[in-house]
């Protein structure tokens, strides 16, 4: 898979940003007393998603890039859980919560997309190999 010159130019890492903003944003809303708890967890998975995609993209191989792909759906399945016990706590408006839930699961989606691509490219495909590798095929 080619890659873009800047991991600015990727839709995923683009999306990974709105959505730590926004996170960002309807945090603001909850205790005070969960500044250093429930507050400070959200914000930090919602940054550690678009910084894991910035990172891989600058890593040397397709492994490498995959590996912090990885680590950055962690990051978006760890924010995902917080926002979900925070509108159970009744921290956040349900509507609200769940808006920024279906951004999550959009963000998964491209996520797993690019997971695959850089899986398959890093796969050699049989035929092309037995081709190469024989001519009469």
């Amino acid at each position: 898979m080619a890659r873009p010159k800047s991991y600015r130019d990727l839709i995923v890492w683009q999306k990974a940003m709105t959505l730590a903003r926004q996170v960002y944003g309807l945090t603001e809303s909850l205790p005070k007393r969960e500044a250093y708890g429930l507050v400070d967890q959200m914000r930090r998975s919602s940054v550690s998603v678009a910084s894991n995609v910035a990172e891989g993209h600058g890593r040397l191989t397709d492994l490498q890039f995959r590996h912090f792909l990885g680590n950055a759906r962690g990051s978006l399945y760890e924010m995902q859980t917080q926002l979900e016990l925070a509108i159970d706590l009744g921290y956040l408006d349900k509507q609200k919560g769940l808006a920024l839930m279906e951004q999550g699961w959009e963000v998964a989606r491209i996520l797993n997309g690019l997971l695959k691509s850089l899986r398959s490219s890093a796969r050699p495909n049989s035929a092309n190999t037995a081709s190469s590798a024989n001519p009469a095929f």
